[in-house]
């Protein structure tokens, strides 16, 4: 009896760490919530709601699938629901490694029963897609106005049927920045024309200013912009009688004495109970832009974003709150971290760095994932630049990742293993050495002038390993291994992650090889399991 009782109890546990992860719970379960409310790497969201069901998109840039769709239906609690880009275009571009580029900030609205995502990608334009329903399909992306530089994106559908576009400009393509314009489009909102007109030039007081958010509410039409950077910035809003213009600003969101560094850059959303809320990012280093939730009010039409603790008239970043009134309580729920590779295809929270191949692996009917060994990279030493690295962004400030592979080699020179990826990074490297196999750790840089380093090898006498990474505060990476789960060897040195290109530092998965054949070994991967 006492066997069955506790084969109910586990049973009963993995049920609810499937709903939620381990490691970051915002919803405190007394109807309330600490930020940030998703401690990964959504940078730049936009949320709109439809009826009682919230969804929020981010940027991907050079991950793929892009363009993530998390849902919630409280605002505090989200999964992740799809993806609106399972390829990106153009594809003989993006089936490359491009760090960086890509979908940058993005925005989604709901127009005539479909959602719509305009997102830009700053080296050909901006581009649009739409869908009936949120988990797709999604239309394949169509470009609305192509261009260097253009970059931030959001619609306006105004009351009388006019259609208007708001976007920003990246000075590393445009050679213009802190520029904001509004431009016309047409009625289906597929052709943005070349009509701007700039309504605000940011150089002298707002330092840059780039993505915009349109709106429009008590007969003013709203832009909201992050200004002063990415991790030292504030919320600026504009707000005029007339679409082009001309607009006043105010500041409605700042730092103040908080620790909440560049609060900024969101969306504006309204419950069904018709309450507000401001959701942006925060930029914290290796672990990307968090995503933080602000009450708001609206005083003498303006927003008033958090709470005014200094009472200097601006607003700064409430830590815990009261929960969003929805109407009714619901479950607690996280995007999703591990993956026991059961399911027919890969968990919604993997990516690739480029657009994916068949060949790079699949998850197979015997419950593990299959990646095979590739030689899509030349040198060792150049692996950011592999596009088969299978990755997830880091979901805590603290954490533990395991993974249990068995490595089926069939040449020398292929190896696998466990990485985490950044502007800087280190892995744990399984590799094939003359029908051996050696576990040694590898750390390198993006920068391509510095070499990368490694320990001396182990030798390992089984195929079957166990990887694994503890993540401390402030990104500090230990790695070990074990051949039974029990036992933990501690191998190489301790890795401070860093950030990637404009996204936070990733871990996961490869597999590569040295050489081209006709056939490959690859590694089975049995679970990647995400703990404290």
């Amino acid at each position: 009896m006492k066997n069955i009782k506790a084969l109910f109890l586990l049973l009963a546990l993995f049920s609810i760490q499937k709903n939620f992860a381990q490691v970051w719970v915002p919803d405190n379960g007394d109807g309330t919530y600490t930020n940030p409310i998703i401690h990964a790497d959504y940078s730049d969201p936009d949320v709109v709601r439809v009826g009682d069901d919230f969804y929020m998109t981010a940027s991907s840039f050079n991950c793929i699938p892009g363009l993530p769709i998390l849902h919630s239906k409280d605002l505090v609690n989200w999964k992740i629901l799809s993806y609106a880009l399972p390829k990106q275009p153009p594809f003989d571009f993006f089936n490359k490694v491009q760090h960086g580029n890509g979908v940058w900030a993005p925005s989604i609205t709901f127009h005539n029963n479909e959602f719509y995502i305009y997102y830009p990608d700053p080296d050909f334009g901006i581009y649009m897609i739409k869908a009936k329903k949120a988990e797709g399909p999604w239309s394949e992306p169509l470009l609305v106005k192509e261009g260097k530089g253009l970059i931030d994106p959001s619609p306006l559908w105004d009351d009388d049927g006019k259609v208007y576009l708001v976007h920003a400009f990246a000075g590393s393509r445009a050679q213009i920045k802190s520029l904001i314009v509004v431009c016309s489009m047409n009625e289906e909102g597929t052709i943005a024309n070349n009509d701007e007109v700039m309504v605000i030039d940011g150089h002298e007081s707002e330092g840059t200013i780039e993505g915009p958010k349109f709106y429009k509410r008590n007969g003013y039409y709203y832009i909201f912009a992050p200004a002063g950077g990415v991790s030292t910035g504030w919320q600026t809003v504009l707000r005029s009688k007339n679409v082009f213009g001309p607009y006043e600003k105010k500041n409605v969101l700042e730092q103040g004495k908080t620790t909440v560094n560049g609060p900024h850059q969101g969306a504006w959303v309204q419950t069904q109970t018709g309450e507000d809320w401001f959701i942006h990012f925060q930029d914290k280093g290796a672990y990307g832009r968090i995503v933080h939730l602000q009450p708001m009010k609206w005083e003498k039409d303006w927003p008033v974003m958090g709470q005014d603790f200094d009472k200097n008239g601006i607003g700064e970043p409430v830590t815990t709150f009261k929960k969003p009134n929805v109407g009714k309580k619901h479950p607690i729920e996280t995007p999703a971290e591990s993956d026991e590779f059961n399911e027919p295809k890969l968990g919604l929270q993997w990516q690739w760095q480029a657009n994916s191949q068949t060949n790079w692996g699949f998850p197979s009917s015997l419950g593990y994932l299959n990646l095979f060994c590739l030689p899509t990279i030349k040198e060792s030493n150049k692996i950011f630049e592999a596009p088969n690295l299978l990755l997830q962004k880091f979901p805590a400030e603290e954490f533990t990742v395991t993974t249990k592979m068995t490595f089926n080699t069939r040449l020398n020179g292929e190896s696998t293993g466990l990485i985490i990826m950044g502007l800087d990074y280190s892995y744990l490297n399984l590799r094939n050495d003359n029908g051996k196999l050696y576990l040694n750790q590898k750390t390198g840089t993006f920068d391509k002038k510095v070499a990368e380093s490694e320990t001396t090898p182990v030798l390992i006498k089984n195929n079957i390993i166990y990887l694994r990474v503890k993540i401390k505060k402030g990104g500090i990476c230990n790695f070990f291994y074990s051949l039974d789960d029990k036992k933990y060897e501690s191998i190489g040195s301790e890795f401070i992650s860093k950030e990637g290109k404009w996204i936070g530092a990733k871990v996961g998965l490869f597999a590569l090889s040295e050489k081209v054949t006709n056939d490959s070994g690859n590694v089975a991967v049995d679970w990647f399991r995400v703990t404290k």
